[in-house]
């Protein structure tokens, strides 16, 4: 500002006019100008002047000076000062302080106030009163700097809201600018829902708080999402106490997880469940909202204290069921697509909304029920028959089977009673195996009807899942569908010629195979098997018999009612002892009977008769020891009549 360089000048005739000093001096020394020009001027009497034409009071003057003074300001360097902005451009601000030239601050100082305008009061730092241009140099941001910790413990008493400018974002949040002090704003108390991108604050300016200070470190930690916390709190308020069911509010989508989506009412919170979003099923979702979408909900459902609340949106649109066709019905054949997979069957969504079951039991005329993802994918188009339909309560069962023929229908006629088949083993039980003949059409295979010949303790000993196996068809139940059948039956009985074979008393050969609690099994010729018991396996030694030995063995007993073969081996040579003991005895018989007839007949008996007698006892002798050695060696030997008898009748003759 140019200082300005005119005085008032008082002529004698007491009018005030303005003069520069050029003038004034011209004045005093001109005698014409009415002043008397023999007095000096340094001798002149200018209070005696001034006083005779002055107009104020002498307390006026004293309260016009003193405001005035007031006018004035005493500079210094270093000094805070309050200034007014009298005009800013895009690059500095002007600022009065009441000196005699303004000064001027940078427009990047008041980043933090983008509101500032002409005539607002700012704080200012005197950094010098004149520089080599002559001008005042002011700095606003030194100024905030030496004054912010002031202002910052006085707002975090008071709490009061303060502005700040984002700078920029640093590890776990923003660096904000408060007062001129860099303040941290964590990433969480930025706002009340998860920020995603930082860098859209950057460069703002926004409303804080201070909410922790650190003297030690000089550390100031501040937050935004404390003041919607608050403004939200207030709309939560309101909003809960208008809830009621039924309500429809418009709602933005806060949070998407995998079983639902988290709906912001204003400050109020609600669920969507995932079965609520859609009458048709979804996998996720995303597939019919997204982040910071606006919609329309309803109010299905809420606690006591109004904290949890449950929203629909599918609620807000006609239930499928409803503007299902009317003529459908039971029968008809649908077309869908798989939707769900479960082990008890699989949903088929005909339309969305509207869905049918297909139980695993109507995939297939098979009895042994599988899972359905046997038979379906999901993704799959499939047709089914409409079995039941309930549009009450929206619950429709249907059948794949059913577009099928009933393989059961003409069961008698495609496998007659002794008819020969290939079924394929589908599992074992404890008393037979189950077959398939073809899909829908099973029969059951009795263990006894397995073999003729082996006794056979479970099926798996017989045959493996999944092999082919031939069978006979024994018996056929068409209205419980049980297919009797029998694989031993394809062959002839053959205990109908071991009847006439292993006779009782009958020895034969025989290897021991596996011995059981109370004896062991035996495997004869023809493949059939018999039974010993313990005590009938001791040897003529007197030991035991063994595992995988070849012995001879007697059939005790036959059964061909029972399939069952009693052997012993003890027979066996306890039966040769006691024939051979039987014919010793029987021979020492003959001879005790010859010599009681010899005896009897010595009076009356010649020498030539003695000496007879004496070749028929050699003879005799002779003829057993003979006997008894064909017998060893297994040759039968014929019973010739002595041949002193001989000689004896034709003399007699």
């Amino acid at each position: 500002m140019i200082e300005n360089q005119e005085e008032k000048v008082i002529h004698a005739n007491g009018e005030n006019v303005h003069a520069t000093d050029n003038d004034t001096e011209n004045l005093l020394e001109s005698p014409s100008k009415g002043l008397n020009s023999s007095i000096p001027p340094e001798e002149f009497d200018w209070d005696n002047y001034s006083n005779k034409d002055d107009h104020y009071s002498s307390e006026d003057r004293s309260m016009y000076e003193g405001m005035y003074d007031q006018t004035l300001s005493t500079l210094g360097n270093a000094q805070v000062l309050d200034g007014t902005v009298i005009s800013m451009n895009k690059r500095e601000v002007v600022i009065n302080i009441g000196s005699k030239s303004e000064g001027v601050v940078s427009i990047n100082e008041f980043r933090y106030n983008p509101e500032l305008k002409i005539g607002d009061k700012v704080e200012v730092y005197v950094e010098n009163q004149e520089d080599k241009k002559g001008q005042l140099i002011l700095s606003h941001k030194k100024a905030r700097t030496l004054r912010a910790w002031e202002r910052i413990n006085g707002s975090y008493e008071k709490q009061e809201i303060v502005k700040g400018f984002v700078k920029c974002r640093t590890k776990g949040g923003m660096i904000v600018d408060v007062y001129g002090i860099e303040t941290f704003l964590p990433g969480s108390q930025i706002d009340v829902k998860p920020i995603r991108d930082y860098d859209i604050f950057v460069g703002k300016v926004m409303d804080f708080k201070v909410v922790k200070i650190n003297h030690e470190f000089k550390n100031v930690v501040v937050s935004h999402k404390i003041l919607i916390e608050a403004e939200l709190e207030q709309q939560k308020k309101d909003i809960i106490a208008k809830l009621e069911k039924g309500q429809v509010l418009e709602g933005m989508v806060k949070n998407i997880t995998s079983y639902g989506v988290f709906i912001d009412l204003g400050g109020v919170d609600g669920l969507i469940h995932i079965t609520d979003l859609s009458w048709g099923r979804i996998n996720h979702p995303e597939e019919i909202v997204q982040l910071d979408q606006k919609i329309n909900v309803v109010i299905l459902d809420f606690d006591e204290g109004k904290t949890r609340i449950a929203l629909g949106l599918k609620q807000l649109t006609p239930h499928p069921w409803d503007s299902l066709d009317a003529d459908l019905k039971v029968g008809d054949v649908v077309s869908g697509r798989v939707v769900v997979i479960a082990d008890y069957g699989a949903f088929i969504e005909i339309k969305p909304g509207v869905e049918g079951l297909i139980h695993v039991s109507e995939m297939s005329w098979s009895q042994h029920l599988r899972s359905a993802s046997d038979f379906v994918k999901i993704g799959d188009t499939v047709e089914a028959k409409i079995l039941t339909l309930d549009r009450e309560e929206r619950k429709m069962s249907l059948g794949i089977k059913q577009l099928k023929p009933d393989p059961w229908e003409n069961i008698e006629e495609k496998y007659p009673v002794n008819s020969k088949q290939t079924a394929k083993v589908r599992n074992f039980t404890g008393f037979g195996i189950f077959v398939e003949l073809e899909e829908g059409v099973d029969g059951l295979i009795h263990i006894s009807d397995l073999s003729w010949t082996k006794k056979i303790n479970h099926p798996a000993e017989f045959t493996s899942v999944g092999a082919s196996i031939e069978v006979v068809v024994l018996e056929v139940n068409k209205e419980n569908r049980r297919l009797s059948l029998g694989h031993k039956q394809l062959e002839e009985n053959p205990w109908d010629v071991f009847e006439t074979i292993f006779t009782e008393n009958s020895v034969h050969e025989g290897t021991i195979i596996e011995f059981l609690d109370k004896g062991a099994k035996v495997a004869l010729p023809y493949g059939v098997e018999g039974f010993a018991a313990t005590k009938h396996l001791v040897k003529e030694n007197g030991t035991t018999a063994k595992q995988d030995e070849k012995l001879d063995f007697k059939v005790m007993e036959f059964s061909k009612d029972s399939k069952r073969i009693i052997l012993s081996h003890t027979r066996v040579h306890t039966a040769e002892k006691k024939e051979k003991t039987d014919e010793k005895q029987s021979e020492e018989l003959s001879v005790r009977k010859a010599t009681r007839r010899l005896k009897d007949s010595m009076e009356k008996t010649t020498l030539g008769d003695i000496s007879e007698l004496a070749a028929m006892k050699e003879e005799m002798t002779a003829k057993a020891k003979k006997q008894a050695k064909a017998k060893e060696n297994g040759v039968p030997e014929e019973e010739d009549e002595p041949t002193s008898t001989k000689s004896k009748t034709k003399k007699s003759k």
